[in-house]
């Protein structure tokens, strides 16, 4: 019987990462909440939610739901994050 072994590392250089820059201020902005879909998202977010609108102002809160948890988000939820001033991406384990 042979074993192999999988080297999991990634060959190639990652790639350069700037931070998006931060919001000035919350009052008037959109937000997107995006879950991975599992149950502990949900209070969570329910009072990030709250949170948001009543302490910080926000105008709306968009809470979108990936359609597979362990999948990156899809297209059409990535095209609508293109319209939001923010997002927070929760999992919940």
């Amino acid at each position: 019987m042979t074993i192999e072994v999988l080297d999991p590392t990634y060959d190639e250089a990652a790639s350069a990462f700037e931070p998006a820059l931060r919001l000035e201020r919350l009052v008037g902005a959109t937000i997107g909440l995006l879950s991975n879909g599992k149950r502990g998202t949900i209070g969570f977010f329910d009072a990030l939610e709250a949170e948001l609108r009543d302490r910080y102002g926000v105008a709306d809160v968009i809470r979108v739901v990936k359609a597979n948890y362990s999948a990156p988000a899809g297209d059409e939820i990535m095209g609508a994050a293109q319209t939001w001033h923010a997002l927070v991406a929760g999992i919940g384990d």
